[in-house]
């Protein structure tokens, strides 16, 4: 299994083959590795990932079949189910990178500022539950001194969630703690540019909170 430090190196790599229309000899060989992980599976990142249809975590890094364990959600926000989803693949296969992978112009983010703006009436209880969750970080925004205009309110706020995400694993875990303690494991952050298809990894360091 990669270290953290190597499977990070291993998505730059990958996204910069992505961002440059080239493409890895791995990621054409899917009828050979589906064969090999008929019987197991050994992921060397797990991907965080918003469920937005221009950004899939397997094409993004130029990866293949069994190489990310990716969990996909609007806003990629951190609910119990998905912190669960992040503690099994960590456990159960050893992968030691996880990351946080949020983008430009995410609609959970542009949806929560609205929704801050005009409060929307007989809200979906289910879309309400995902706004809520994004909702700190654009209110901690707001209520900054500094004005900021729409389009860099959510510029800011896309990154304030991806690091509220990324607080929200490394300490809202017990069993992602002692992983991150103990064995090295590695919790960042990342945007993925629609514009340009380059992920900007940050965060890289352990906070100390």
């Amino acid at each position: 299994m990669l270290s953290a430090r190597e499977a990070l190196e291993r998505l730059q790599e990958g996204n910069r083959r992505f961002a440059s229309n080239v493409r890895g000899v791995d990621a054409f060989l899917s009828h050979t590795r589906r064969a090999e992980l008929a019987t197991g599976q050994e992921p060397f990142a797990i991907i965080l990932g918003c469920s937005d249809s221009r950004v899939p975590a397997e094409i993004v890094f130029d990866q293949g079949l069994g190489d990310l364990f990716v969990i996909r959600v609007a806003g990629n926000i951190v609910a119990p189910s998905l912190v669960g989803s992040a503690e099994f693949a960590a456990a159960r296969f050893g992968t030691r990178l996880v990351v946080v992978l949020g983008h430009s112009q995410c609609g959970a983010i542009i949806a929560t500022v609205d929704e801050l703006g005009q409060p929307t009436e007989n809200q979906s209880r289910n879309l309400q539950a995902i706004v809520d969750r994004v909702k700190p970080s654009v209110e901690a925004l707001l209520s900054a001194d500094t004005k900021l205009e729409r389009d860099a309110l959510i510029d800011q706020a896309v990154r304030a969630n991806i690091r509220a995400s990324v607080s929200h694993l490394r300490h809202g875990s017990p069993l992602l703690e002692q992983l991150i303690m103990d064995e090295g494991l590695l919790v960042v952050g990342a945007e993925y540019s629609l514009e340009t298809g380059v992920v900007e990894f940050f965060d890289e360091a352990p906070d100390a909170g």
